[in-house]
């Protein structure tokens, strides 16, 4: 396959369009018109659009992402997913060559691409980035063909975002709170990641397996946190429970936990969803944290994000991350986890 100049794609990088286009979909808060042609795939994580030609081992793909909370900028939001999303997919040796950012509809998008090696293939990736109200979207394009220039042309100005909402809490300005005007956490709020197996053409390929983590802020002050992981790579599932008290203090949420555990437990059948029996404990140790916190709302899905900063690693939540961990509010109030069997809380699945 020819080698692709980086001026093909980045030709066709143009101000996103926000008129009327024949045929649009909507994925989250991006909508965009499918060329003609070409396949579909939907999940949790996001979408994917691609066509291939078997014979001539030619592809085009795009990938959409779902709308995570961030509180990074729109330079660094750019950095990390073209490390996630593009260079942990093809082999790329230079850094990419950026467009000018522009501003639309409340969002600051930043695009850059570069040649990449994927086998014997060479190809152009390019990434697009929009940051704006405490969240970021992403798209990614390959291809290692000039076949389907014009279909990705057709996409790119089909391209359009729902303004982002702008009130957050924390450091921001408007505080949500229910009506008894107790604390905006009260509720449940659940994080539901699934496992993959790495990525095929710059999208994600998702195993049976997942890790979920969930925590029930009561009105009395009190709280419930549970957690499940069922991978396909361990031989075991790991459950843990905590129960305590939590204050909140303007933007800090400090959690007091007064009894927890956690388990390990065998699989039956190699089925995610069902329970073997209990091995042995676990190490999982309950932690007093105190947490920087904020509540976002996404006007494009109507939902809110529970966003918590520990500023270092917890039990609870795993592995320190810059821009926080992200629980949605659950709409339902229905549990994501299901309990061990015999193991009861005021928290089960109806």
């Amino acid at each position: 396959m020819k080698h692709i100049k980086i001026f093909l794609l980045f030709n066709m990088i143009v101000a996103i369009s926000f008129t009327s286009f024949a045929q649009k979909q909507t994925f989250d808060v991006v909508s965009y018109a499918l060329p003609k042609g070409w396949q579909e795939l939907k999940n949790e994580a996001g979408i994917q659009l691609s066509i291939t030609d078997k014979k001539n081992a030619s592809y085009a793909i795009v990938v959409i992402t779902k709308a995570t909370a961030s509180t990074a900028s729109a330079t660094e939001n750019f950095n990390n997913d073209w490390l996630k999303l593009v260079k942990s997919t093809v082999q790329v040796n230079t850094e990419p060559i950026m467009q000018q950012p522009t501003n639309e509809n409340g969002w600051e998008v930043i695009s850059g691409g570069a040649n990449y090696a994927d086998g014997a293939n060479t190809g152009m990736a390019t990434l697009l980035t929009a940051t704006g109200g405490g969240q970021m979207v992403s798209v990614v394009l390959m291809t290692n063909t000039k076949q389907h220039q014009n279909e990705l042309l057709a996409f790119l100005n089909s391209l359009a975002l729902t303004k982002p909402a702008q009130n957050e809490i924390g450091n921001a300005t408007t505080t949500i709170a229910n009506q008894a005007g107790k604390p905006s956490v009260v509720g449940l709020w659940c994080d539901n990641h699934l496992e993959t197996s790495g990525y095929y053409n710059g999208f994600p390929q998702y195993t049976a397996g997942y890790f979920r983590r969930e925590y029930l802020f009561k009105d009395d002050g009190t709280y419930i946190f549970r957690l499940k992981n069922w991978s396909t790579l361990m031989k075991e599932i790991l459950f843990a429970y905590e129960s305590g008290t939590y204050v909140v203090q303007a933007n800090q949420l400090i959690v007091i936990p007064n009894q927890g555990r956690g388990e390990w437990w065998s699989k039956k059948d190699n089925n995610a969803s069902l329970w073997g029996n209990r091995l042995k404990a676990s190490d999982y140790k309950p932690e007093k944290t105190n947490y920087i916190f904020e509540i976002k709302y996404y006007s494009g899905t109507d939902s809110y994000s529970l966003i918590i900063n520990p500023k270092k690693n917890t039990e609870r939540d795993g592995t320190y991350n810059q821009n926080g961990f992200s629980y949605a509010r659950s709409r339902t109030g229905k549990s994501i986890i299901d309990n061990p069997p015999g193991f009861k809380t005021s928290l089960e699945n109806k």
